[in-house]
C-alpha cells in the first residue's frame, strides 16, 4: 500500500466532473476507444474517424470525491488515490516554487469539457495552462496494464498525475513561455517539456514520505524498490519510441514529442535522485538527451 492507512487525505479540492462510468479499482471501459487515444496522443496522428463516437454526456456537474477521507481510502480506489496524491504534491510543491499556487485537478468520468477541449478516454491524462486544471479518466491505467505491459500500480499512478503536476509547475515558473513549441522531433521544446516533466515527478517521488496531514502523520510510505520499478516502467511505456512499436509501426524520431522510454526513464530518475535543481532538460545540449 502507498498511502498510511490512517493519513486524513479529505481536504483535497478535487473534483469529479462528467458521468456514466463508476470509477474503482482499475477497472477500464472503453479500452478499445483509449488505445486509439493514446496512439494519437503520443504520435500527434488523429484517428477519431476510425472508432466508433463516444456518447454525449452532462459536461458541467461537478461532485466532490465521495468517501476519500482517509489513506485507506486512497489506497482501494483509483479516483481516491490520485485526490490524496493532489493533495501531497501540493505540498510539496509548495516548498519547491516561491507564490506557488494550487490547479485544480478534474477526475473525469467518460467525458467534459475543457478550456484545451474535450477531456474524456479519447484524450488521456492533459493539463489545461489556461484553467490551470489537470483532466485524468483513470481508465487510462486500465490502459497502460492490457494494452502497453505496464503494472500500472499505486506509485506508477501517482507518477502519471506527478508528472501533469510538473507541467502546472513549467506553467508557473515561465518554462511555457520561455520555451514555447517548435514542433516534433527528438530535441523539441515538446520533448524537452515532456522529460522535465518526468524528471518533477521523479524528484516529487524522492522527497514525498516528507508530506504530512495536520496531525503529522505521513500521508506516503516509503515507497519499495518494486513500487519505484513499476514507476520507470510506466514512464517507459509511455515513451514515443514504445508507443509506435506497440501500435504496429515504426520507430521514428523525428515525430516524437515526448521522448523515448529510455529518456523518459532516465529523466524520471534523475529527478528521483538529484531534485528538481537537476531537471533543467532545456540547458542539455542537442542530441544529448
Amino acid at each position: 500500500m502507498t498511502f498510511n492507512e490512517n493519513a486524513n487525505v479529505g481536504g483535497n479540492t478535487a473534483r469529479r466532473r462528467g458521468g456514466g462510468i463508476a470509477v474503482a479499482g482499475g477497472g477500464i471501459a472503453g479500452l478499445g476507444a483509449i488505445a486509439v487515444i493514446l496512439f494519437q496522443l503520443f504520435t500527434g496522428q488523429d484517428l477519431s474517424s476510425v472508432i466508433p463516437s463516444q456518447p454525449q454526456v452532462a459536461s458541467g456537474e461537478e461532485s466532490e470525491i465521495q468517501q476519500c477521507e482517509t489513506g485507506a481510502d486512497a489506497n482501494a480506489r483509483d479516483d481516491c488515490r490520485l485526490a490524496a496524491g493532489s493533495l501531497v504534491l501540493d505540498q510539496y510543491w509548495e516548498t519547491q516554487v516561491q507564490g506557488y499556487s494550487k490547479p485544480q485537478l478534474i477526475v473525469v468520468d467518460q467525458q467534459t469539457q475543457s478550456a484545451c477541449g474535450t477531456a474524456s478516454n479519447q484524450t488521456g491524462p492533459f493539463y489545461c495552462p489556461p484553467e490551470q486544471t489537470v483532466y485524468i479518466d483513470p481508465t487510462f491505467f486500465g490502459l497502460l496494464r492490457q494494452q502497453f505491459d505496464a503494472s500500472a500500480g499505486e506509485l506508477a499512478q501517482l507518477y502519471v498525475l506527478a508528472h501533469e503536476y510538473g507541467h502546472h509547475v513549467q506553467n508557473l515558473i515561465g518554462v511555457m513561455d520561455d520555451h514555447p513549441n517548435n514542433g516534433a522531433g527528438p530535441d523539441s521544446n515538446g520533448v524537452r517539456t515532456e522529460l522535465q516533466a518526468d524528471c518533477f515527478a521523479g524528484a516529487w517521488v524522492g522527497d514525498m514520505t516528507e508530506q504530512r496531514d495536520e496531525n503529522g502523520v505521513p500521508y506516503l510510505k516509503e515507497p519499495t524498490q518494486q513500487q519505484i520499478a513499476d514507476a520507470i516502467n510506466a514512464a517507459g511505456a509511455v515513451g514515443d519510441d514504445h508507443i509506435q512499436q506497440e501500435s504496429g509501426g515504426f520507430v521514428n524520431p523525428e515525430s516524437w514529442t515526448h521522448g523515448s522510454s529510455e529518456q523518459r526513464q532516465r529523466w524520471f530518475e534523475t529527478g528521483y535522485q538529484n531534485g528538481p535543481e537537476a531537471c533543467d532538460t532545456f540547458a542539455v545540449p542537442g542530441g544529448s538527451l
